[in-house]
């Protein structure tokens, strides 16, 4: 059984950074891709980042290629988003994301999910 649990979010002024946490049990995060999701109200579930299991190579939705950078830490069994300058519209659920087999890292195919945390962005 893979577990998935998120931390880090929470109420940050514009211009803010956080750092997401994404804890895995069951599967270590060398062994699957890992990808980060969020989900804003009213909108659909939209793809954040991504790490590849095989060779650590990482993918980024365009529009946030220059402010979030997705890490992992083998030792620690965890992946991270480093959002940096945070603007009112990057308020959603975020959720993590592992699969061990996933080709189209973009697609939300994910086999694992998280509960997701919540991040909101005041202006």
């Amino acid at each position: 059984q893979v577990q998935l649990v998120e931390s880090g979010g929470g109420l940050v002024q514009a211009g803010g950074s956080l750092r997401l946490s994404c804890a895995a049990s069951g599967r270590t995060v060398s062994s699957s891709t890992m990808g980060w999701f969020r989900q804003a109200p009213g909108k659909q579930r939209e793809f954040v980042a991504s790490i590849r299991r095989t060779n650590g190579a990482t993918a980024y939705a365009d529009s946030l290629k220059d402010r979030f950078t997705i890490s992992r830490s083998i030792a620690k069994n965890t992946v991270y988003l480093q959002m940096n300058s945070l603007k009112p519209e990057d308020t959603a659920v975020y959720y993590c994301a592992a699969d061990p087999r996933i080709s189209d890292v973009q697609g939300d195919d994910y086999v694992y999910w998280g509960q997701g945390t919540q991040v909101t962005v005041s202006s």
